[in-house]
């Protein structure tokens, strides 16, 4: 029992702390610490915070991110912006009865090669036809596809989680049918630039890669 004790005591003065940090666009603050016993093992791993955390504005503790590490340099875990979420009781919260939900799930491309899915909700005062649903789904959709192309991925992601992104699409929809909110509810990244073209965005560590 006491060589097992001694084992466990071992490994852990083996470990070394790191700190995960968020991506510069997100201001290079440290979102967590974690030990690990070699670095290449943290590549991969996703970290979930929230807007609040970040910004100190408890209006934003609705708003889940997720970071991925993709990199290590020193103690310091690089991590790369990986989606967001809307909180679920916040989107319940935002349904009424006798109005209409129109949801649009849209793969845009922004203007540095990043591929994003965007799940955007728009909510109307009242309940609305086939017709004016329709419509309002095209207006999301062709402002989405427009903006995303014009943007950085940087950019594109400040403007969605900033509220401009929902504001301007509100805007554009009331010309159709009265609109009481719009939220972009989810983002996902997919796809990244590589050498030869887009690739997916998934991140593995070398050393599960070696495992293979």
């Amino acid at each position: 029992m006491a060589a097992r004790k001694g084992v466990i005591k071992d490994k852990w003065k083996l470990k070394k702390w790191f700190s995960i940090v968020a991506p510069q666009s997100f201001g290079g603050v440290v979102l967590a610490t974690t030990p690990s016993d070699d670095p290449m093992k943290l590549i991969g791993r996703t970290v979930e915070t929230t807007l609040y955390d970040l910004t100190g504005d408890i209006s934003q503790v609705h708003v889940k991110l997720y970071f991925q590490v993709v990199d290590v340099q020193g103690d310091q875990a690089i991590t790369r912006f990986k989606g967001h979420e809307l909180a679920r009781d916040y989107m319940r919260s935002l349904i009424r009865r006798k109005s209409s939900k129109i949801q649009g799930i849209f793969d845009v491309t922004t203007k540095d090669g990043y591929v994003v899915r965007l799940t955007i909700v728009t909510l109307t005062s009242f309940r609305c036809n086939t017709s004016q649903k329709r419509a309002i789904r095209r207006i999301m959709r062709d402002y989405i596809f427009e903006k995303a192309s014009s943007l950085t991925l940087d950019e594109l992601i400040n403007e969605v989680l900033g509220g401009k992104v929902s504001a301007d699409i509100a805007e554009r929809a009331r010309k159709i049918y009265p609109v009481r909110r719009v939220e972009v509810y989810k983002s996902k990244l997919l796809m990244v630039p590589g050498p030869t073209g887009p690739q997916p965005a998934k991140v593995v560590s070398p050393i599960q890669k070696g495992a293979v």
